[in-house]
């Protein structure tokens, strides 16, 4: 099993999620993107792509040569492990996918995400524990938070974290756009198991707990009923509980 997380945080947000698996006598690989967790950072933003993101990602699938692989990739974890499942469809037998998205640039990206956008290149310190917090329904204990501050002891280790949110195609014509669509037409005709894994949506601003949703482990999907722009969908199958469904920009979950 992969597991790939999204940004600002790191393979720490599943410490609890990869015991159980491991116990269950399934090997568990998280890797840290490069600028995260502890991979190597870049201090220029210019080295922080998303083409070679993929590239990086797909060097730890060969160099460690898996296969049969259940994806379980969440935020940035979908958008650089759905490019991989399209690209190496052979190495992976069965996808989760939590609150990401594998976008194209051919819709609009929101007014919340542009404000993402804007605030993580004009702060002038990226509180990256405080962010994560912002994502999570309980409030996290201090060394919590320390410990997803813990890879960034100054700003400038925080070049891949400020860099990420600009990386997202948001037009047509971004440099991403043509492969991600590529991905997409693979994604249309999956027949392994694909499953999406999200929370029903909250009011913005609330941390009360949405009402949950039924489970549907059971069920199979095909990428082809989604939106084109988008892995999850009001019609896909939901999950009401997966502690490893921070979304930054979407529903709050569980640390």
């Amino acid at each position: 099993m992969e597991v790939l997380r999204g940004e600002p945080s790191w393979s720490y947000l599943y410490r609890r999620m990869i015991p159980p698996l491991t116990a269950a006598g399934l090997r568990a690989v998280a890797p840290d993107l490069v600028g995260f967790g502890r991979s190597d950072k870049p201090a220029a933003l210019e080295d922080y792509t998303y083409q070679r993101h993929v590239d990086w990602m797909r060097g730890v699938l060969e160099a460690l040569d898996l296969r049969d692989v259940t994806l379980v990739c969440q935020d940035w974890g979908g958008l650089i492990g759905l490019r991989l499942v399209a690209e190496h469809p052979e190495r992976f037998a069965r996808v989760v996918a939590a609150n990401t998205f594998l976008p194209t640039g051919d819709r609009p990206p929101g007014p919340a995400f542009l404000a993402w956008q804007r605030y993580s290149q004009e702060t002038p310190e990226l509180p990256v524990g405080r962010i994560i917090q912002g994502g999570c329904v309980t409030e996290l204990p201090p060394e919590v938070i320390a410990a997803y501050d813990a890879p960034f002891p100054d700003e400038r280790h925080k070049a891949g974290a400020r860099r990420f949110p600009l990386l997202v195609p948001t037009s047509p014509d971004d440099p991403a756009a043509p492969a991600n669509r590529r991905a997409w037409e693979v994604l249309r005709r999956w027949e392994k198991p694909f499953l999406t894994a999200t929370r029903s949506p909250a009011r913005a601003g609330s941390r009360t707990r949405p009402s949950p949703a039924p489970a549907t482990s059971s069920r199979r999907t095909r990428a082809k009923s989604w939106p084109a722009s988008c892995a999850t969908s009001s019609a896909a199958p939901r999950l009401s509980e997966h502690p490893f469904c921070t979304s930054l920009r979407g529903p709050r979950a569980r640390d």
